[in-house]
């Protein structure tokens, strides 16, 4: 009958896709990460990896195995924790995903609050685009990801933590007035965010509701993140449409122009996203209930 050791070695070896650096990783031999893995193969009556030359390549079965072994092993570890109960004391890392406005804009305040109040909790934020990202959720790469837009992957759990408005921003040159028409916005020079952007995304979903998109602007730029948008507006250099979080320091400079496009009340709402097969430890529940209450005494 397998066992959880069993299971553990397999999910290295798919992990790594490789029997020598399951064995390196798991400090065994590699006939012992073999020999586990054949056991398996036996008890299962399938293969779970073929074999070309130095590569392995999961099977279709390899791919369901692994996602139910991961929930396995994951319930099996927590049971520790959970017999010493919630009073011990909360530590061990915190990797969150995120999309550009959540990742630059709100998480690092909620991280520095929530780091010193538990110390021993050690934070990794890794920035993408909401695809990247959600993405990275059911590749297992990561727990937990906050991205803006909806990814619809059945897979996924979807937690609403705070709301966003996307407004159109440019020089003064560009934009007159605190309200622009349809057929201005087609007109005014346009710097683009990437395809894969949560912004982007809302932009189009918008602009659809319409008839229009992005082939119907006068596109001069497309750039990979906000910053470079910002950077590419206050150059003059076109104007661009952005959250209303990226615009925070902007409002009092008096710089840029900020004006909501005629019939497009551009709002959106921004997700914590996590695989709905895997369990979230502690540290992971008490940051997102940290992020949902900072996000509520927000007053932007």
């Amino acid at each position: 009958m397998m066992d959880i050791h069993q299971l553990r070695v397999f999910a290295s070896v798919f992990r790594n896709k490789s029997f020598s650096r399951a064995s390196r990783e798991l400090k065994l031999t590699q006939p012992t990460v073999s020999n586990h893995v054949m056991g398996l193969e036996k008890e299962l009556g399938c293969r779970l990896f073929d074999r070309t030359g130095r590569k392995i390549i999961p099977t279709k079965e390899a791919h369901v195995l692994y996602q139910h072994a991961l929930d396995v092993v994951e319930r099996l570890e927590a049971i520790p924790d959970a017999i010493r109960g919630v009073d011990e004391e909360i530590a061990g890392e915190l990797v969150i995903g995120a999309s550009t406005i959540p990742g630059t804009y709100i998480l690092p305040v909620v991280t520095s609050e929530f780091a010193r109040q538990y110390p021993k909790v050690l934070f990794e934020i890794r920035l993408g685009d909401t695809e990247e990202i959600a993405n990275q959720v059911l590749e297992h790469e990561i727990l937990l990801g906050t991205v803006g837009a909806k990814i619809h992957r059945k897979k996924l759990n979807y937690t609403p933590f705070v709301e966003d408005e996307l407004f159109l921003v440019g020089s003064r040159n560009l934009i007159k007035n605190k309200n622009i028409s349809l057929k201005r916005l087609a007109e005014v020079p346009f710097v683009l965010r990437e395809e894969g952007s949560g912004t982007r995304k809302v932009m189009e979903d918008y602009l659809a509701r319409k008839k229009l998109g992005v082939n119907d602007l006068n596109i001069v730029a497309v750039l990979g993140s906000t910053n470079a948008v910002l950077e590419a507006v206050k150059a003059d250099f076109g104007a661009s449409i952005v959250s209303k979080f990226a615009l925070m320091d902007e409002y009092g400079s008096g710089k840029l122009a900020v004006a909501r496009v005629d019939g497009l009340e551009m709002k959106r709402t921004f997700f914590i996203i996590s695989h709905k097969n895997r369990t979230l430890p502690k540290q992971y529940q008490l940051f997102i209930d940290d992020l949902r209450q900072h996000c509520k005494r927000l007053k932007i």
